[in-house]
């Protein structure tokens, strides 16, 4: 089953149209060895039901309504013998919002061009009570209705591609693509303070555009490729009104309109069998001159944004000895923000202690990284790799800064794997990762009236970090039915920490454990099974002190140093069966399980006498999806299939349960998800290949 759809739609009746111009092509063939060396087509047509409205089994499909549904597919392939032309016509969901259609033909070595059409829901998986009015328009009012009314909220992409390939000589050809995607509906969004929020909607009507052209040669020991890319994105929605008698800020600006431009240019060279160079060199802009929904106090009526990225990369390979292999390379990216800085908030609303000067924030950053890789055959079916990576990143400082801040961090890594066959039927590799990260002095907080301050934190992809990472894999197949894959993952951070009254405050510590093996079995020629487990476990640790004293930390019982231990644990099985009972019966079935637990830890770090403390719940959230299948041919060119899939969400996330928006405010807005959805669909279609 690869169809589903419910209402009538123009792309089935163009497939159709299609089917049904292009059948008298393809008349079956009687000689059975050429039918077997004929492309093959397919049409499905058929029915499904769904047992319960549901938000998250059809949140990207459109199964997400109770009730019957027509399934509509086809793949038609045709080889016109007598110009080797291709012909092939693929619609998937025909009727269902996530449907896709693709049409295109080709002479291969010589030209190609297709149209693709898709089309992407997703529906909000909370339902929302508000008595706002005006959801999803770019004109809102706060508790603008009496009572209260139930909304779950949409939004939908559709995309329209054209693609076109022309080869222009030997070794030269040209591609061109262009899509235009258009997304429209609502998500959820809002406004406040610290003590006081207000629930909003944010009204989509956005079309984003992109063409890339590229032409590309390929010779004995030269390639090259170069282009543009361009893209475009336009919001028919500048600004939402919100009104109401306890609007905070109005209007709201919206996304703004902008745009991007890059040339490029990449390609290989071969000096030798043994050695190879690579390249690429892009330069572009963007650009960001919407007018503002509203005047400000500057002399210009837009932000006039405008940002330059340049890309230089360098690469070379090379095998100097038989059983010694090089790898080097060099990357280079420079951001180069170009946009006018001026005062936006008038000197006079901005407090000395403020951390904002009232001008916009440029933000400039140049990335250097080189790489060094070796890699040599030992004895006994050895193989060892080693390589270095250094990373630098060079920002530009604000004047006024909220937090502490580096201007440059300097990222260094080693590697080094070892790799054996261990004989014909196990291979593994051991492989040790460990980076340090450090950079340049700290510069402090500084606030509008120019006094430097500790903020006592400071931005995470800037603090000082050691990494180290060791992974082992392992590949078994003890038996020629039989195969397994094993692989540990374990990651561990080390964060030195800005050592404040005696306390390493900020990130702490941190860790990854992944553990995953899957193994295939073939009982027989005609069944064969699967099973996975897989573990992941995340955990990070940060502390953070309550005095707000400048740049000391005095911790006291009342205000004391707190200690985060925050993880993520996920357990996730699976396994599955596919057999051919019969020449006529096939069968298969699926099954996968997932369960996944958030906690918070909360311990008290200083004083050492025990704190009273109540940490945040745990939430739990499980899913289980069951899928059955079964195929009866009734001839050699056609048969039925039916499908069952049983799904199930269980989850106790109280993020939202226990959340109510101020009701003097924005009327008491409620955000809900069920927390135990029982889905269950059947389908039905009937197949025909020719």
């Amino acid at each position: 089953m690869n169809a589903i759809c419910r209402n009538t739609f123009p792309l089935g009746a163009v497939a159709a149209a299609l089917l049904a111009a292009l059948a008298p092509a393809v008349a079956a063939e009687g000689d059975e060895v050429t039918e077997l060396t004929k492309p093959t087509s397919t049409v499905e047509v058929g029915a499904g039901y769904v047992s319960k409205d549901n938000q998250r089994f059809g949140q990207y499909s459109g199964l997400n309504e109770k009730g019957g549904y027509g399934l509509l597919g086809i793949d038609y392939i045709q080889r016109m013998d007598s110009t080797g032309t291709w012909v092939n016509v693929r619609g998937r969901n025909l009727g269902l919002d996530s449907r896709d259609f693709r049409f295109e033909i080709n002479r291969q070595g010589s030209w190609k061009y297709f149209i693709d059409y898709s089309q992407t829901p997703r529906f909000d998986p909370f339902t929302v009570t508000t008595k706002l009015s005006g959801v999803g328009t770019t004109t809102q009012t706060l508790i603008g209705n009496a009572t209260a009314s139930e909304y779950q909220l949409k939004t939908e992409r559709k995309a329209l591609t054209f693609g076109f390939e022309q080869t222009l000589s030997k070794g030269l050809a040209l591609n061109i693509q262009f899509k235009n995607e258009d997304k429209d509906g609502a998500r959820l969004w809002g406004q406040g303070t610290f003590s006081t929020w207000r629930f909003l909607t944010d009204p989509i009507d956005q079309t984003a555009q992109q063409v890339d052209v590229t032409l590309s040669y390929s010779g004995e020991g030269l390639q090259l490729s170069g282009g543009y890319y361009g893209s475009w994105f336009d919001n028919a929605n500048n600004a939402l009104r919100v009104l109401g008698a306890s609007v905070v800020f109005d209007p709201m600006a919206l996304p703004p309109d902008n745009s991007s431009h890059q040339l490029h240019v990449a390609g290989g060279y071969n000096f030798t069998r043994t050695m190879r160079g690579t390249f690429k060199v892009a330069y572009g802009r963007i650009t960001q001159e919407d007018a503002f929904p509203t005047v400000p106090a500057v002399a210009r009526s837009d932000l006039g944004g405008r940002v330059d990225t340049t890309l230089v990369q360098l690469g070379l390979t090379a095998r100097p000895l038989p059983k010694l292999s090089l790898r080097a390379d060099l990357n280079y990216q420079n951001r180069d923000d170009k946009t006018p800085v001026l005062v936006y908030w008038p000197s006079q609303t901005v407090s000395p202690a403020s951390t904002n000067n009232g001008e916009n924030e440029p933000r400039d950053i140049k990335t250097t990284t080189g790489k060094f890789e070796a890699a040599y055959r030992l004895p006994m079916q050895f193989r060892l790799l080693g390589g270095i990576e250094v990373e630098e990143k060079k920002r530009n400082s604000p004047p006024v800064r909220s937090v502490n801040f580096r201007e440059t961090t300097d990222e260094t890594t080693y590697k080094v794997e070892l790799r054996r066959s261990v004989s014909e039927t196990v291979t593994g590799a051991v492989s040790l990762l460990h980076s340090k990260r450090d950079g340049s002095d700290w510069l402090p907080m500084v606030t509008y009236g120019g006094g430097p301050s500790d903020a006592l934190v400071a931005p995470l992809h800037l603090i000082d970090r050691k990494r180290d990472t060791a992974r082992l894999t392992v590949n078994w197949m003890p038996t020629e039915p039989l195969s397994l894959n094993f692989r540990v993952d374990e990651s561990r951070d080390d964060y030195t920490g800005r050592g404040i009254g005696g306390f390493d405050l900020g990130p702490l510590k941190g860790r990854a454990r992944n553990y995953s093996v899957d193994a295939g079995y073939s009982f027989t020629d005609s069944v064969s099974g699967t099973a996975w487990y897989s573990r992941n476990e995340n955990q990070f640790q940060n502390a953070l002190c309550r005095d707000d004293t400048p740049n000391v930390c005095n911790a006291t019982a009342a205000l004391p140093v707190w200690g985060a231990d925050l993880q993520n644990i996920a357990d996730a099985f699976g396994v599955g069966l596919r057999a051919k009972a019969s020449s006529k019966i096939d069968f298969g079935a699926d099954l996968a399980h997932s369960k996944v637990r958030d906690e918070f830890g909360l311990v008290s770090i200083a004083p050492t006498v025990s704190v009273a403390s109540t940490p945040l719940p745990d939430i739990h959230t499980k899913v289980t999806t069951l899928k059955l299948f079964g195929k009866y041919a009734l001839d050699r060119s056609s048969g039925i299939r039916v499908d069952y899939i049983h799904d199930r969400y269980q989850t106790d996330d109280w993020t939202f349960a226990n959340w109510t928006y101020t009701a003097t405010v924005d009327g008491g807005t409620t955000i809900l998800q069920k927390p135990d959805q029982k889905v269950d669909f059947v389908g039905v279609v009937y197949y025909h290949r020719f």
